[in-house]
């Protein structure tokens, strides 16, 4: 079975830090799509103990990685990666099948699911 997303290494490092800092080696990363935001869907990430029944689960990049089977599709191809700036660090996600996004880049939709929009 195919990765439905990738991690980049500089993601996965900062994730690995994240857990340590957490205290949640061991756990799993949760990558999902929520309803909500200006597009109609909003991306989410989070660590979790174990995976559930309709979970998908890879091993990336020395990560246990979870993704819901009704996400799958979704994220089909989706790369996260951590970029740091002058004005400091954070995640991007590059989503092939986002076929639009809001203007504040925090939501997008795609040609089969487009949730419910909400005001930026």
């Amino acid at each position: 079975m195919t990765e439905t997303v990738k991690i980049t290494e500089a993601a996965a490092l900062q994730i690995k830090d994240m857990m340590k800092q957490n205290e949640e080696e061991g756990s799993f990363l949760r990558v999902a799509v929520n309803g909500g935001g200006c597009s109609g869907l909003t991306y989410g990430m989070g660590f979790v103990p174990e995976a559930e029944e309709n979970d998908l689960t890879f091993q990336l990049q020395g990560l246990q990685v979870v993704v819901n089977k009704d996400d799958a599709a979704i994220l089909s191809g989706t790369v996260i990666d951590y970029k740091e700036t002058l004005m400091g660090g954070g995640f991007t996600i590059d989503n092939p099948n986002a076929i639009a996004s809001c203007g504040c880049g925090s939501s997008f939709r795609t040609a089969t699911a487009a949730g419910t929009p909400e005001e930026c």
